[in-house]
């Protein structure tokens, strides 16, 4: 198989270069190229900035009658790029650079400039020493003068160097960083310290807690131990002295009892002082006495033995059931009653 590219020719043995006619073309002639712009340039024209390493198709020619130590020199064509106006400019063999031909100005090039102006000074000094022996005398004095500011400069530059050659750099750099290494330390102890400090105060304030919460579960234990005794203690009746402080409750329990029994007298009545209800009160007759028991109730009776329920609560403190005439029960008293009514109806 045949290689894709092939480089070597076959030249048959009867081969005679000299038999090939030769082209006759222009010195002149120019040719197409892909170069970048050699430096920053401005056209004329309209004005635009050619950045130095733009890149252009140009068309390159050989200058006629222009050598370098035979080099030739070549002038290269190109278009800006806004107005389209032609721009030229050839190498510079004797500067290793580019000399602008026309079409453009070029820009940033004041090292140029300067070695320029140096160049043209030197040159003058020279014209003006071969006429002048004074003038040659003058540059030397002045040049000598030059040297010795220069010698003395650099003198100062060395002292300046052996002084500091006799510092100890790595002494002073050894001593800061011992020094920052004990102040890492100390803050290191400063914080430890401070953190041994906050555990102790939230410790202690632990313990306080502790101890409070302990204190309120032990009053709240004998409070709670405390309350049944004060509930078993405490008078029954004492309910209806509510509203009055107990260090009068013992003296004026019998006042509030009689001021009671006095309102319901005041709106119902006493039974044996011929009042309204004294009518409804009927004496038993003797000969129900043996069947049954006496349920006679007389106004006195009934006052004295109120007068007595009352006498009894106030020395007792303790509610008791009231008891009747004789042992006898309220059945048995609406019986009394119920019977009283019915003796009396025959």
């Amino acid at each position: 198989m045949s290689e894709r590219k092939v480089l070597n020719k076959y030249y048959p043995p009867d081969f005679d270069p000299s038999k090939i006619p030769k082209l006759k073309l222009p010195k002149d002639r120019q040719y197409v190229v892909r170069l970048m712009a050699p430096f920053n340039m401005r056209c004329k024209t309209c004005g635009e900035y050619i950045y130095k390493g733009k890149k252009f198709n140009a068309r390159k020619e050989t200058v006629q009658n222009e050598l370098y130590m035979g080099l030739p020199i070549f002038r290269f064509y190109i278009k800006c790029t806004r107005c389209l106006a032609e721009i030229t400019f050839k190498t510079d063999p004797e500067n290793t650079d580019y000399a602008m031909e026309h079409g453009a100005t070029r820009n940033f090039q004041a090292e140029k400039l300067i070695e320029e102006e140096e160049k043209r000074i030197q040159e003058e000094r020279e014209e003006e020493e071969l006429n002048n022996p004074m003038k040659v005398l003058e540059n030397r004095t002045k040049d000598s003068k030059m040297e010795m500011e220069v010698l003395e400069n650099l003198q100062e530059l060395k002292e300046l160097n052996q002084r500091q050659a006799q510092v100890d750099f790595e002494g002073m750099i050894g001593r800061y960083r011992e020094l920052e290494k004990r102040e890492k330390e100390k803050e290191k102890e400063e914080d430890e310290r401070e953190t041994k400090e906050m555990l102790d105060r939230a410790l202690v304030k632990r313990l306080r807690d502790s101890d409070s919460d302990s204190e309120k579960e032990e009053s709240s234990s004998s409070s709670s131990s405390s309350q049944p005794k004060k509930a078993i203690t405490d008078k029954p009746t004492d309910v209806l002295t509510t509203d009055i402080p107990r260090e009068a409750q013992g003296t004026s329990s019998g006042g509030v009892k009689r001021a009671k029994v006095e309102s319901w007298e005041r709106s119902v009545g006493t039974l044996g002082k011929g009042g309204a209800l004294g009518s409804l009160v009927v004496r038993k007759k003797p000969a129900a006495a043996v069947s049954k028991p006496s349920t006679v109730v007389t106004a006195s009776a009934s006052s004295s033995q109120t007068d007595s329920k009352t006498s009894s609560v106030e020395s007792n403190n303790v509610a008791k059931p009231v008891n009747t005439l004789n042992g006898s029960s309220s059945l048995s008293l609406l019986g009394a009653y119920s019977d009283s009514d019915s003796n009396e109806s025959e």
